[in-house]
């Protein structure tokens, strides 16, 4: 009973948890990144999870900054999610790993930092950015044995209206999950491929695995 109750409240912890925006903005421009700050039509946590529509809504206040800038092959989108901690912790590092695989082949834009995001978020934030792709990291919806889990998803042609069939997850992003070396291999993959091919979703297999580094292998989960 301890043990439930300590995993209940690292659980509730992690979705009420604001995400310390000012840390990671430093922690990304540390890392080499520019970044800027949106945030959802939702005013606060309270609305956020009462109202998920408002959380895949941007604010409309960001559209001028977000239109003038130069249009990307790739926005890169980091939102709070349902677990700040998951952002908090593995964002940067996988963002920095993506970048190695990618190297110069693509535009990206700035790391878009947004609070009270859903998923869908990256689908308005892409099309005001006239982004050819969107990548969005998010806090995922913690269990009780996984408050710091983060999900990556992929949309081709981000604009709102786009259904969770257009695009591609990778979730579970996490050392006792999908560490890092391997996540950052599938999402390249997926970027390359989405790009290539020009779609994303159901219609965009994995096949990553086929040439996933031994190194970034998935790490086998503990004896029960």
């Amino acid at each position: 009973m301890l043990a439930f109750g300590w995993a209940h409240a690292r659980a509730r912890d992690a979705v009420h948890t604001p995400l310390d925006v000012a840390a990671l903005e430093a922690d990304l421009r540390a890392a080499g990144f520019e970044v800027c700050q949106v945030h959802s039509a939702a005013s606060g946590r309270t609305t956020y999870l009462r109202r998920p529509d408002l959380g895949r809504q941007l604010d409309a206040s960001h559209h001028p900054a977000l239109q003038a800038m130069p249009a990307p092959d790739l926005a890169l989108v980091v939102g709070d999610g349902l677990s700040s901690l998951a952002v908090q912790r593995h964002a940067v590092p996988l963002l920095v790993a993506l970048r190695e695989r990618l190297g110069d082949r693509f535009r990206c834009s700035p790391v878009v930092v947004a609070q009270q995001a859903r998923v869908a978020l990256a689908d308005d934030i892409g099309e005001q950015l006239r982004a050819r792709l969107s990548v969005m990291l998010i806090g995922e919806r913690p269990g009780l044995s996984s408050p710091d889990s983060l999900g990556i998803y992929v949309t081709h042609a981000p604009r709102r209206g786009r259904h969770d069939a257009e695009r591609n997850c990778i979730s579970n992003v996490r050392p006792e999950g999908l560490p890092i070396p391997a996540a950052a291999h599938k999402l390249a993959w997926h970027v390359d491929q989405a790009l290539q091919r020009g779609l994303a979703g159901v219609g965009l297999k994995d096949e990553s695995d086929a040439a996933l580094p031994e190194a970034a292998a998935v790490a086998p989960l503990p004896a029960a």
